[in-house]
């Protein structure tokens, strides 16, 4: 199953107000690294139910991405009960995600 692309009119809903623990992949369509991520978070979006697991395209949503300071991409943003966890900078094998989320 896909991650689910979100934008600014959802964020809030999905990510702010959610009840469990959300990553939030800032990404571009252009970006190489981000491509490559991809797949890596589907898995890991099955793998972990407990954790909702969101895309943001920076492009279409320069002000989120300000928001949460976002000046190289790949970006995840691991947001717990509305307020941010970790931000980490840069692609991400399956570990990787898992020692984010701790």
């Amino acid at each position: 199953m896909a991650v689910e692309h979100i934008g600014e009119k959802d964020f809030e809903e999905k990510v702010i107000k959610s009840d469990k623990p959300v990553l939030v992949d800032f990404f571009a369509t252009w970006c190489g690294p981000c491509r490559q991520l991809a797949p890596v978070l589907d898995s890991f979006q099955e793998e972990h139910p407990e954790i909702s697991v969101y895309k943001v395209d920076v492009d279409e949503n320069p002000a989120l991405a300000s928001r949460y300071g976002v000046m190289s991409i790949p970006t995840l943003v691991y947001i717990k009960n509305g307020e941010t966890v970790s931000v980490n900078v840069g692609g991400r094998g399956k570990a990787g995600l898992e020692a984010i989320i701790g």
